[in-house]
């Protein structure tokens, strides 16, 4: 059985992108607390996009925007290429990534992937539609780079 987070009645969860990445994303891969448990850990690659709205739902509203932390997983043990496969088909990534700044700091990317049922190259494209955040200060050699396994995901079917 999947326990809803508890959530004042009321409570709307709608941050900004800087929000997501500068306090969320960062909290996350320094391994400190946050301060409200409303975005939960899965394994994306496990589970199917239809199967992340009961898992990821914050208190009993409807919602059509759904966040996440995920392991980054790697296609192949020694390389650097991202699997994003799963039983039922893939993400596959589309236009270019977009900067997110903090006043004028450069703090991460965000990458939008959308679902394709079945196998490339023949997959059906869906509905649904992934933003993948990351910190970019994290990614070019810094020492935690090992922690850089979490994405922060904002997950929306359209």
């Amino acid at each position: 059985m999947n326990v809803l987070p508890q959530v004042p009645p009321g409570f709307r969860f709608h941050p900004t992108e800087e929000e997501l990445v500068d306090y969320y994303l960062r909290k996350k891969i320094s391994l400190r607390r946050i301060d409200l448990d409303v975005i939960k850990d899965v394994d994306l690659y496990k589970i199917e996009p239809w199967d992340l709205q009961e898992i990821c739902r914050i208190g009993r509203d409807e919602q059509n925007e759904w966040y996440f932390f995920s392991h980054k997983d790697k296609k192949y043990p020694t390389g650097s290429r991202t699997n994003r496969a799963t039983a039922a088909g893939f993400w596959k990534a589309t236009g270019r990534d977009k900067a997110i700044y903090s006043k004028h700091d450069l703090i991460g990317m965000r990458k939008t992937l959308v679902f394709y049922k079945g196998r490339a190259p023949n997959g059906q494209k869906s509905d649904w539609i992934m933003h993948e955040y990351r910190l970019e200060t994290y990614e070019n050699g810094t020492p935690q780079a090992s922690l850089l396994f979490y994405y922060f995901n904002f997950f929306s079917l359209i």
